[in-house]
């Protein structure tokens, strides 16, 4: 187990951050135990909880760009590394790989299901942590993921059915650059061998989100484009937030990592304003302060800001 302490380059910083991993939760029915990294602020008590899934490959040394901001000025950050991730290297015949998308979810809830072991892995994190306000986020693959927390339901290709997966642990999300609706909206590749694509259903999807979505990011998934990812704002109820970048393709401008070789678009103004509305975001809809929430609204409605446009729906009646 490594931990460090950092103060966050390249943003400025609230409190210094500890990061711990791996913390290993026991899952014996998995294949091999959960590892995850903790970040959390140095300083503070009454700590929301942001769980953050990585997208298809990816592991818990992703997306420092988004945790460690988010754990520097406040929140507790676990990532898990998925069954999909490199560093596992899953066989390709391995029987837990139809069950991928499902067995994220699992890895989510089981974070959950264990937050004693996570506060007692990062030195002076035990009592600090408020375990009511919960958040999950996701890009690409894991904004699936968070989506199913909050009701996304997704029709199991061994089952047919499409259950009822979402945690009422898990109070809003922020869903990065995710997948939209199936059927006609596929690629003939994304719906053979993506079948977790295949059927979403949104309408289930209740809880609080922010979608991200670049609108130059043509996923090889969809034959409609960038609008694609924009879908689990478009096609679910209640209040919802989408905040569009202009001229963002798939890793907006490089969360996935500091020197992150798979951004195609780099661009660290992409980068800094999802760093500023997702925390403004995440400290609204888990009732930390509504301030920066209120001004980015503003500064972000209609067209007139050069990187990006911020929307907003309410939940009917």
């Amino acid at each position: 187990m490594t931990a460090s302490v950092s103060a966050t380059a390249g943003v400025a910083t609230t409190a210094p951050v500890v990061s711990v991993k791996p913390v290993v939760l026991h899952a014996p029915e998995r294949g091999e135990d959960l590892r995850v990294r903790v970040s959390a602020p140095a300083t503070g008590h009454g700590l929301p909880l942001v769980l953050l899934a990585h997208g298809f490959g990816s592991s818990l040394d992703g997306y420092g760009p988004l945790a460690d901001h988010w754990a520097a000025h406040g929140f507790v950050v676990v990532q898990p590394t998925h069954l999909d991730s490199r560093t596992v290297g899953l066989p390709e015949d391995d029987p837990h790989r139809p069950g991928l998308w499902r067995s994220r979810v699992e890895d989510m809830k089981r974070v959950l299901d264990n937050l004693d072991v996570v506060e007692a892995a990062v030195p002076g994190l035990a009592g600090r942590l408020d375990r009511s306000r919960v958040a999950a986020a996701g890009h690409s693959f894991g904004g699936q993921t968070a989506g199913i927390l909050l009701g996304l339901r997704v029709r199991d290709p061994a089952t047919g059915e499409a259950e009822d997966l979402s945690d009422p642990r898990v109070r809003a999300g922020v869903l990065l650059a995710t997948a939209g609706a199936g059927g006609d909206s596929l690629t003939p590749f994304a719906a053979e061998h993506l079948p977790w694509l295949r059927d979403p259903d949104f309408t289930r999807m209740t809880a609080p989100a922010l979608v991200v979505a670049g609108d130059k990011d043509d996923l090889p998934f969809t034959v409609r484009g960038a609008d694609w990812t924009a879908d689990p704002y478009v096609l679910s109820p209640g209040e919802k937030s989408l905040l569009t970048l202009f001229g963002a393709e798939h890793f907006l401008g490089g969360i996935s990592g500091y020197e992150a070789a798979e951004t195609t678009d780099e661009n660290p103004a992409h980068v800094a304003l999802v760093q500023r509305v997702t925390l403004a975001y995440l400290r609204h809809t888990l009732g930390v302060d509504d301030a920066e929430w209120t001004t980015v609204r503003e500064e972000l409605a209609g067209d007139a800001h050069p990187l990006g446009r911020l929307e907003s729906k309410r939940a009917a009646g």
